[in-house]
């Protein structure tokens, strides 16, 4: 298997990477039964040395869901019925997920509200305050 290119920077190496081929599932007929078309892609994000401690960090809070006992991430692919074009998916799936946690994210900037939406916000609670308070019994209407 060769190494996975992420981007210009960015590269794992082979070594980190692993794969198996299982039976599918779903249609296929004679054919599900006799060939492993199925691919599981294994990645070493312990073990990787290309990722810095921050994208390693973040990879795992994304592939929380995908990591096995080993902590490796799982990666399957069975869209197709060519082994090899499974692989191919697979592999470019592990390409996206990880040039997804490449940037990091933008630091959030509290705001404070505008004096227009403070103004609206206590003019809807105005009109529901009255609204509600034309509701409840009528008074006045004893027979």
């Amino acid at each position: 298997m060769d190494a996975l290119r992420i981007s210009d920077r960015v590269v794992i190496p082979a070594t980190d990477l692993s794969w198996t081929a299982v039976r599918a599932s779903g249609p296929g007929g004679q054919n599900v039964n006799k060939v492993a078309s199925k691919v599981e892609l294994r990645f070493d994000l312990a073990q990787c040395a290309a990722l810095h401690p921050a994208v390693k960090a973040r990879l795992r809070t994304l592939c929380a869901n995908r990591l096995d006992a080993e902590g490796r991430v799982r990666i399957v692919s069975q869209a197709t019925r060519d082994q090899g074009k499974n692989l191919a998916d697979a592999r470019e799936k592990l390409a996206h997920l990880i040039a997804s946690v490449l940037v990091p994210p933008k630091p959030r900037r509290p705001t404070k509200p505008t004096f227009g939406s403070k103004r609206r916000r206590a003019e809807d609670k105005r009109r529901t305050s009255s609204k509600k308070a034309l509701r409840g019994s009528v008074r006045g209407t004893e027979d």
